[in-house]
């Protein structure tokens, strides 16, 4: 088998493998070493590419500035102002 270098060509390999072994009716050992082998090698390398995915995206998230919510005096009016909104907040009902 040919160098793996992506996601997308490991994940080939072990969906290969997987629907050669579920169509087998008995088992072909003389083939089920490479099959092994070649599913482990694929298998790091899915593993190390989903790794790097979700470092890159806890760095990248956790980087992400967010705006913190507004004071509740900021969004009040002030004092001495009118609005139908301070109307209402002095009605007790």
């Amino acid at each position: 088998m040919s160098e793996m270098k992506t996601f997308k060509e490991a994940y080939a390999v072990l969906q290969k493998h997987a629907q050669t072994l579920r169509n087998q009716q008995e088992p072909d050992i003389d083939n089920l070493t490479t099959i092994v082998s070649e599913s482990l090698a694929a298998h790091k390398i899915c593993r190390e590419r989903i790794d790097a995915v979700e470092k890159a995206l806890e760095q990248s998230l956790g980087n992400a500035q967010l705006e913190p919510p507004p004071q509740e005096a900021q969004r009040r009016p002030a004092a001495g102002s009118s609005s139908s909104a301070d109307a209402d907040d002095d009605v007790p009902f």
